[in-house]
């Protein structure tokens, strides 16, 4: 595998170009970002040093409407990695047919090291130095890997005030009494269960009698077990970044959430204990947890957790993404060959994407929607989205991921098109 992960990403391109019928012009234009942006971000720290952060915006592609994609806060933060999940935000929002192109941010730094204090200074910096590469009309950053709500609400504020004008629009994933949308803080989630259960039921599987393994208790992670554990799927191993916990009976979901919500205490902005202290289930390693024997196996951290060097571990019967790019193109192909079935990122987890979709009208419009309206339009945009690109699957007979990616590409392929290709120039005429 390339060192790259953005090279490795456009592997998948290159695969899916192969079962589509697009322009040269429109192929040539989805190798590359339209923008990138690197910035230093100056902090005044607690004990009075100063503290230099290098932050990252990528805008990959807005052929088909602003660009959109979160900002995440992690030590292994890079150009490359940004640039890769832009990348795919542009497949997803293409996927889910959102009037967005793809971007994603970053700052490089562990945030848990950081008082709340110093994040904030740190979140208005980074707006202070990317304000004129975002907007509503231009770039809308959201939530990503430990940011949340009150991140995005400085943000937010921090653009109104650069602007002189409240601009609610220009981030998605605030905190509700700013804008936020109901239902955004567990849209991923509530997303990848409506994939999940279209899925099951067209293999036959009943939630009984299939096990689950989740990578990751952050956010989705959790929601996602949880919602599969009511749902009466057995939920039998779930980790987080110290460890796993496993159980062959299943585990008590809604427990395990709330010995992590009380052990980290209401004045801890990131949760500062692990799932493995819960002692009367058995402790095994993340890498263990992703080579368990269960139906479903759920990666909902970061990307590249399944490679070359474990792929011939991997037992599940049935991938799904939750996270960005956990599985890498090498891996893909080995999983392929070996009947595993992968169910990629750009649909699994567009569910937040989506309703970020949903929180910027109903910012422009001033008017807001009920939970439940919320849901029952995620529900459907998951569910037919999911029935296409399984329709191309089966018409195609190829994998789920390239499904997806033609489906995207379809609609990518005809938005950039409408611009003029080569053929319209050489070959056509303005006026018939």
């Amino acid at each position: 595998m390339s060192d790259s992960l953005f090279a490795d990403a456009s592997q998948r391109l290159e695969q899916a170009l192969k079962f589509v019928s697009i322009s040269d012009d429109a192929a040539e234009h989805l190798k590359y970002p339209k923008a990138s942006l690197a910035v230093s971000i100056p902090v005044r720290m607690d004990d009075g040093t100063l503290r230099i952060f290098q932050g990252y915006r990528v805008r990959y592609d807005d052929t088909r409407g602003p660009t959109k994609g979160g900002v995440r806060y992690h030590p292994n933060v890079s150009m490359d990695e940004v640039q890769s999940l832009a990348f795919w935000m542009t497949f997803k929002c293409a996927v889910l047919n959102l009037p967005f192109g793809g971007a994603k941010g970053g700052i490089t730094l562990n945030p848990k090291e950081l008082s709340k204090m110093e994040l904030e200074r740190l979140s208005r910096g980074y707006v202070d130095a990317i304000a004129d590469f975002i907007g509503p009309d231009v770039d809308i950053p959201a939530p990503d890997v430990y940011t949340n709500p009150m991140i995005m609400g400085w943000m937010m504020d921090q653009y109104s005030i650069i602007r002189r004008q409240i601009t609610p629009a220009v981030v998605t994933g605030k905190p509700l009494t700013m804008g936020g949308s109901l239902g955004r803080d567990t849209a991923t989630a509530t997303g990848a269960f409506f994939v999940i259960e279209s899925i099951m039921s067209k293999v036959d599987r009943l939630p009984q009698e299939t096990t689950v393994a989740v990578q990751g208790f952050g956010n989705a992670g959790a929601e996602i077990a949880e919602l599969l554990s009511k749902a009466g799927y057995k939920v039998v191993a779930v980790s987080d970044s110290q460890g796993a916990v496993y159980s062959k009976k299943g585990l008590d979901i809604a427990k395990i959430r709330q010995y992590k919500l009380s052990s980290k205490g209401i004045k801890a902005l990131y949760c500062q204990d692990t799932v493995c202290h819960i002692d009367e289930h058995e402790v095994i390693s993340n890498e263990e947890l992703l080579t368990l024997d269960v139906d479903i196996l759920i990666p909902a951290a970061l990307e590249n957790q399944i490679n070359e060097a474990n792929v011939k571990d991997i037992k599940a019967k049935y991938i799904f993404e939750v996270a960005n790019g956990p599985v890498s193109s090498a891996a893909d192909r080995i999983l392929e060959e070996r009947g595993i079935y992968v169910f990629p990122d750009i649909l699994v987890n567009a569910g937040g994407v989506t309703v970020s979709y949903f929180e910027w009208v109903q910012n422009r419009s001033g008017l807001y929607w009920t939970l439940k309206e919320v849901n029952q339009r995620l529900m459907e945009k998951m569910v037919e989205e999911t029935e296409k690109i399984w329709a191309i699957s089966q018409e195609l007979a190829i994998p789920m991921r390239t499904a997806a990616y033609v489906h995207a590409l379809n609609r990518l392929g005809e938005a950039i098109n409408a611009k003029g290709t080569r053929d319209y120039y050489i070959n056509g005429r303005v006026y018939a």
